[in-house]
C-alpha cells in the first residue's frame, strides 16, 4: 500500500475555497507532492457520520485485507451486504474508498495509509475575540 496521507477537514464553504486556490497556485509553481489527499466536511455531524466506527471498520479491513469484491468485505465484517455496499459507496462519493472494476464485481480499494483530521477550534479568531469583549 502506498505511503499517502488523506486529510479529512472540518471547514466553512470559504476556506475550502481559500485553500484550494492556495493548492493551485502550488501546483502552478510545481510546489505539490503527490502523497497528501483531502476531503472537506462542513460540520462536526458529517464528521462523526463519515469517520463512525463501522465505517472505520470498513475502511480498516479494506486497507488491511483487500478483498476482492464487496461480498468478500461484508463477510470480513460480518455484516448485511446490503448495509456494506450502501456506507461503501457513500464513503467512494467522499473520495474515501475506490472502486476497481473486476469482471463482473467492484473491488474496494483504500489508497491512502493514514488519516489526518483537521479542526480549527477557533481560538483567537476574530469571532471568539468579539464575542469575548461583547
Amino acid at each position: 500500500m502506498p505511503e499517502n496521507t488523506l486529510t479529512v477537514r472540518v471547514e466553512s464553504n470559504d476556506e475550502f475555497f481559500d485553500r484550494a486556490l492556495e493548492a493551485a497556485a502550488k501546483a502552478d509553481a510545481g510546489e505539490l507532492t503527490d502523497d497528501h489527499y483531502g476531503v472537506s466536511l462542513p460540520d462536526e455531524a458529517a464528521l462523526a457520520r463519515v469517520l463512525s466506527e463501522k465505517n472505520l471498520e470498513l475502511i480498516r479491513t479494506t486497507a488491511r485485507e483487500e478483498p476482492q469484491s464487496l461480498r468478500e468485505l461484508a463477510r470480513l465484517v460480518d455484516r448485511d451486504i446490503k448495509n456494506v455496499s450502501n456506507a461503501i459507496n457513500d464513503l467512494a462519493e467522499l473520495g474515501l474508498v475506490e472502486f476497481e472494476q473486476d469482471g463482473r464485481s467492484k473491488r474496494p480499494v483504500v489508497w491512502y495509509s493514514d488519516i489526518h483530521v483537521e479542526y480549527d477550534l477557533g481560538v483567537g479568531t476574530d469571532d471568539n475575540e468579539v464575542a469575548a469583549q461583547g
